[in-house]
């Protein structure tokens, strides 16, 4: 009985994966705001800790000089992701749409994407991770979907075609 209990215990415990827990300590040093700035663009977002220990993702979209984006991305060291299923992020947004973007090795071009949409309160969004896409500059690619082996970067980005502020808030990202 010993035995199944401690089974049971692990799958448990080994049934998440904590990706980044904000809190009023947190170290934002690799996370990093991508705006389309870096192709002429006009867009500004930034991130901060808000007073609640959470993070906040902010700006203003701008379609000026072929504009339209903006993002931010935390890499980390490769993780073994072949365990989980799906990504879930809490968080609070504005009632806009934003895309969750993932890459396997931080070198790649290309990022696997699935879009998602806020409701203006706290929510969990799941994000099935096999459903993910590749894209390369907003055109979908001839590939397969993410392959759920390894992931070295994640990214959540707003481009929804239209001049806009906006403001997300998250709290936790989890591999479940």
């Amino acid at each position: 009985m010993k035995t199944l209990i401690f089974i049971f215990s692990v799958f448990l415990i080994n049934s998440t994966m904590m990706i980044y827990d904000f809190d009023h300590k947190s170290d934002l040093t690799n996370w990093y705001v991508v705006d389309d700035v870096v192709m002429g663009g006009r867009s500004d977002g930034n991130l901060f800790i808000n007073d609640d220990g959470n993070v906040v993702f902010q700006g203003n979209v701008s379609l000026e000089n072929n504009g339209g984006f903006s993002s931010i991305r935390y890499r980390f060291s490769q993780k073994n992701v072949d365990d989980y299923t799906k990504m879930a992020i809490r968080l609070k947004g504005d009632g806009k749409r934003y895309q969750f973007r993932v890459k396997s090795d931080k070198y790649d071009r290309h990022s696997y994407i699935y879009y998602f949409q806020t409701t203006g309160d706290w929510q969990t969004v799941e994000i099935p991770l096999a459903e993910m896409y590749p894209t390369f500059r907003g055109r979908k690619l001839r590939m397969q979907n993410y392959p759920v082996e390894v992931m070295e970067e994640i990214a959540i980005l707003i481009s929804n075609k239209q001049a806009e502020q906006f403001r997300l808030e998250v709290d936790a990202i989890q591999l479940k």
